[in-house]
């Protein structure tokens, strides 16, 4: 009898200093410390990059943006969202070598939507290259003549014939 009262009295002492009621010693618990998440978590894809990338993209912090869609791009290479954001980063950023590299490895994984067209046309524009451009803004048109951006990228396009270039002398006397 005194046997059987050391052996629970040892047996709760154990259980209070773990903080761990009886009953989690059971394989068929139900609390939440039974159900844990393992500690290696690198199985899991995670989007953390690109949110961020996104959030600093619309705050026109494009440097960092685009080494967070770059991070993304090295988990996962053919991630359409991360190709955007990381072709759109470097067109901001004026590194049209990298943007262009960016969508064409876009175009096979998605590049008959919409976006496609408005964000290549939109690139090719920033680049110079406004009949290639227009090119992209028509195709993005004709796939929706009610898409707002198609609409607005036409008009940006048709403004931008209107104003000349100029060679970068031109400016001086002002």
């Amino acid at each position: 009898m005194f046997r059987n009262f050391l052996a629970i009295a040892s047996l709760l002492t154990l259980v209070g200093c773990e903080n761990v009621a009886i009953g989690e010693f059971s394989a068929f618990s139900n609390s939440s410390d039974s159900a844990r998440d393992t500690p290696n978590r690198e199985f899991y894809q995670s989007d953390d990059p690109i949110i961020a990338g996104q959030a600093l993209f619309r705050d026109e912090v494009y440097g960092r943006a685009f080494n967070k869609f770059k991070n993304a791009l090295e988990t996962n290479p053919n991630d359409p969202t991360a190709l955007y954001g990381y072709a759109a980063s470097a067109d901001m950023l004026g590194r049209f070598d990298l943007a262009n590299a960016a969508y064409d490895k876009l175009r096979p994984i998605i590049g008959t939507r919409i976006e496609y067209y408005n964000n290549r046309g939109y690139s090719l524009l920033l680049q110079g290259d406004l009949v290639n451009a227009r090119t992209h803004f028509l195709s993005a048109y004709e796939i929706d003549p009610s898409n707002e951006r198609a609409a607005n990228n036409l008009e940006l396009l048709r403004n931008s014939i209107n104003y000349p270039r100029r060679s970068a002398g031109d400016i001086e006397g002002i």
